[in-house]
């Protein structure tokens, strides 16, 4: 059997109609070029499904780069336990570590991975939540291309992939299956009205949590209830205002908490505590992460691998793990922030 022919540069710049040069300066983003040639250039690449050859790996292997981890916030914790396991991992790995920050804002997401493209980084991490749209992920997946070229990998951690034919590596964890554990186990200690503080509609994060406390209701047979998903950041304050609002509102109409992560948790026991009710006594409460305040709180939340998570970001970009994409497993930790209803 005739063994495929491997697609070339010349064979990119032929598609696109341009020359082999202006190939080569549009994936190594080291020049300028017109926005057209660029994404005639892209759209070749993708429709060749063009892999750049072990040549340009092999010289960036030989010339250990900066491993780059692009964060919304180092402030938060899910967030910065992650960047520490990518920063211990690289520093095993004999490379340095850099950490950027986006506050949320995609456009300046891609504007960084641009930046670190042409600063030549053996590797950029992209971690947690992000808002896809089209235009993010042609663009994204055009600066996946470019960075393979260049020798480089992309690693998305703890995010959904952005295409089949798209040159990067993925890392996450069962966050659809942590929620609905941690749903159930509300609804195994009796509870049906169940509100759901953190819905973040079109954020990855938010809605594989949405899903999973959705099909734990309907595995239950309790149909979901949209006045019980309150919309909220994944902060601590956003917590505290969503539950201080509708505790003003009235008597609670749901005898348990499901909060999107430990921030809002903690937030939302503090606007419990200002109107005098108890957890687990008045009101039960689960959260998401594991981390700081959840253990001071005794509160029941799901654990993440946020070590490992960033350490097998890592180890895939520099080939130590050939699995992608790689899920990591979830866990719930019982502490003492849910009280068991009586049988009705």
């Amino acid at each position: 059997m005739t063994t495929p022919r491997r697609v070339t540069i010349r064979d990119v710049a032929g598609q696109a109609g341009v020359s082999v040069a202006t190939v080569s300066r549009v994936l190594a983003g080291d020049y300028p070029v017109l926005a057209a040639t660029r994404n005639k250039v892209m759209r070749a690449v993708r429709d060749l499904d063009y892999v750049p050859n072990a040549h340009a790996r092999a010289l960036s292997a030989a010339r250990p780069g900066a491993i780059a981890i692009v964060v919304n916030s180092v402030a938060v914790p899910y967030y910065a336990y992650i960047a520490q396991g990518v920063e211990e991992q690289a520093a095993q790995e004999g490379r340095l570590s850099l950490i950027c920050t986006t506050g949320g804002d995609t456009g300046r997401e891609l504007s960084i991975v641009q930046s670190l493209r042409e600063q030549r980084a053996e590797a950029v991490i992209l971690v947690g939540s992000v808002v896809v749209d089209e235009e993010y992920r042609k663009r994204m997946s055009e600066y996946a291309h470019a960075l393979a070229a260049a020798g480089s990998r992309l690693v998305l951690c703890g995010r959904p992939p952005l295409g089949e034919r798209v040159p990067a590596l993925v890392v996450g964890f069962d966050n659809t299956g942590g929620a609905h554990a941690v749903t159930a186990h509300l609804l195994s200690a009796g509870h049906r009205r169940i509100l759901y503080l953190g819905l973040r509609p079109g954020h990855t994060t938010s809605d594989s949590r949405v899903a999973g406390y959705r099909s734990a209701l309907a595995a239950h047979g309790v149909p979901a209830d949209p006045a019980l998903e309150v919309e909220g950041e994944f902060s601590r304050d956003a917590g505290y205002t969503a539950m201080n609002g509708r505790l003003a509102a009235g008597p609670p109409d749901f005898t348990a908490v499901f909060a999107g992560n430990d921030l809002i948790a903690a937030g939302a026991i503090q606007a419990l505590r200002e109107h005098g009710l108890r957890v687990p006594e008045d009101m039960s409460i689960v959260g998401y992460d594991d981390v700081s305040p959840a253990q001071d709180l005794r509160l029941t939340t799901v654990h993440l691998p946020h070590d490992e998570l960033g350490r097998a970001a890592v180890r895939l970009a520099l080939g130590r793990l050939t699995t992608s994409p790689l899920t990591l497993g979830t866990h719930i930790v019982v502490r003492d922030s849910v009280r068991p209803l009586a049988p009705r």
